[in-house]
């Protein structure tokens, strides 16, 4: 038995890339699959049916059970009608894996309000629409006296969490996607779901295209561990959406064969002033104490790479 039998799940983004590892592994671990892929480029655009079916083909010929969906997550009428295809074709739906996205990298003093928007909108826009209607799918659930064990597993990012430049519109989008992650664990506990981020690490057709990455993610010599394989995150992907798995309200970081909790934000080092309002000469002085003891000027950026998709 698989650890997913009898799960239903959507993955987008699941044409390509990580997506595709979800979904295929989704598959032989027993998951009924519905393979989202609007099927465009690293930036967003055009479309092509063919990445979700042949994702699809490709389960099926394994003995697993897929349909394909190519609606733009982004959309809201196309998000539902992404939720009532696998509740139409499979009868019930456990598991939602936001994955999809893209990239259109600028340094911020070049980059367009089209750059900003359609980041913002494939990234952040793509994780609310579809979670925003299967929640709505399983609290129905819930209403009728139907017992739900759901899970959301969002992508966020190492520049969404950590910073990265040249990468505001998609740090930004994925800095929400983590916080969107928490806040709907808070909420849709009552109804049975859990909701966990990762911070993938992989060689994508996204992470391809990140400058200084080339020799990075380079596959490895024969028979040496790849680490940067797409393959190496669906394993966490998958344990986060089995019906056991515990953890909700999590960000993890993956990579190769490492696998790591996030932190959330804590407050640090703290300052007081016995009940007055700070004047700014006071703060002049004061506010040293907040900086962190060895911490160069300049603030974060020590992680300079980008996890995409």
């Amino acid at each position: 038995m698989g650890t997913l039998d009898g799960r239903v799940a959507i993955i987008t983004g699941a044409g390509r890339g990580l997506g595709r590892e979800h979904a295929l592994l989704f598959a032989a671990e027993g998951a009924k699959v519905v393979v989202n892929d609007l099927g465009g480029d690293i930036h967003g655009e055009g479309e092509d049916r063919a990445p979700a079916q042949q994702v699809v083909d490709e389960i099926k010929a394994m003995g697993g059970e897929a349909v394909a969906n190519t609606d733009s997550v982004a959309d809201w009428d196309g998000a539902k009608s992404l939720v009532d295809l696998a509740v139409e074709t499979f009868g019930d739906l456990h598991v939602l894996v936001n994955n999809a996205g893209i990239l259109r990298d600028r340094m911020l003093v070049n980059m367009t309000e089209e750059d900003w928007d359609s980041v913002i909108e494939v990234h952040l826009r793509g994780h609310f629409c579809p979670t925003r209607h299967a929640a709505a799918y399983w609290r129905e659930q819930v209403k009728a006296e139907k017992t739900v064990n759901a899970a959301i597993v969002n992508t966020s990012s190492t520049s969404g969490v950590l910073g990265n430049a040249g990468q505001t519109n998609y740090g930004a989008a994925k800095a929400g996607i983590a916080t969107f992650s928490t806040i709907c664990a808070m909420e849709l506990g009552r109804y049975g779901v859990r909701s966990n981020a990762i911070t993938p690490m992989a060689r994508t057709r996204l992470t391809e295209q990140t400058p200084g990455m080339e020799d990075v993610i380079k596959p490895p010599d024969a028979g040496q561990f790849d680490m940067w394989s797409a393959a190496n995150v669906a394993p966490m992907v998958a344990y986060l959406s089995t019906a056991d798995c515990p953890f909700t309200g999590e960000t993890f970081f993956v990579e190769g064969d490492v696998v790591a909790r996030y932190q959330p934000h804590v407050i640090a080092e703290k300052i007081k002033n016995d009940g007055e309002r700070w004047t700014v000469e006071q703060l002049a002085t004061a506010a040293q104490g907040l900086r962190p003891k060895g911490k160069r000027r300049g603030g974060p950026g020590e992680i300079a790479i980008a996890a995409g998709e």
